[in-house]
Parts: C-alpha cells; structure tokens; sequence
C-alpha cells in the first residue's frame, strides 16, 4: 500500500525528532524491548546491561520525543512502567513508510548545457 506523503514542515521535523531520537542504539534497543511489552526501568537495565541512571536518561528522551508513555504502579508509587506509545508508534510507520516509498521517486530533470539540449531535442519531436 502506498501512503501519500505531504511535505507539511511540522510533519517532517516531527520525523526528523524521531529519527534523530532513534538513532541512538540504546534508544531503538529499548524500543525494541517495550514492544515485547511493558517494563520497568531494572527489567531495561538487565536487557541492555547498563546502569539505571542511563536507562533512565534514555526513558526520558523517548518520553520527551512522545514514543514511550509512562505509568506508576497504583500499589507502590516508586515503581515506574514503559510501554509504546501506541498512537506515535503508528504516526511514526506511517510517516516513515510514506517518506520513503520508492514509488515517490522521479525522474532526474536534468539542468545546464544537456539538460537545454533535452528540452530543444523533446521541442523537435512535438
């Protein structure tokens, strides 16, 4: 199926965000991790073998660029789950998959000296 993509500034610097976010290995590992389900910030930490307090910057900036949604345990308020935020997980397909669908691609106009000698061997042919 092919999206069709409009070029809305806003939209593309919300892509740009996200793959700028995503770019970071950590990140799109955590990612990876939370779309097996939700977790909390040491059952993170063990998958990527890294301290707490970098999970925790990495949970923050996924928070902050909307893809990663946060919950405290209603029993026990210091315990912190993440899961996917599903609406921007779905934006972000979309968007991802319309910017770069190959069907988007066009044929080179060409410019300079050939691209002048193109437009006068098309005006012959008409």
């Amino acid at each position: 199926m092919t999206h069709r993509f409009t070029p809305d500034v806003t939209e593309v610097a919300r892509l740009a965000e996200w793959l700028h976010v995503l770019a970071e290995p950590n990140r799109l590992h955590i990612l990876h991790l939370l779309m097996e389900g939700v977790q909390c910030n040491c059952e993170l930490g063990s998958a990527l073998d890294a301290p707490a307090n970098l999970v925790s910057h990495h949970l923050r900036v996924l928070r902050e660029a909307g893809l990663v949604d946060m919950a405290r345990d209603p029993l026990d308020g210091r315990w912190v789950y993440y899961s996917v935020n599903p609406d921007a997980l779905r934006a972000l397909q979309t968007g991802f998959v319309a910017f770069f669908d190959p069907a988007r691609m066009k044929p080179r106009r060409v410019c300079g000296p050939a691209g002048v000698l193109e437009l006068a061997e098309i005006a012959l042919k008409a």
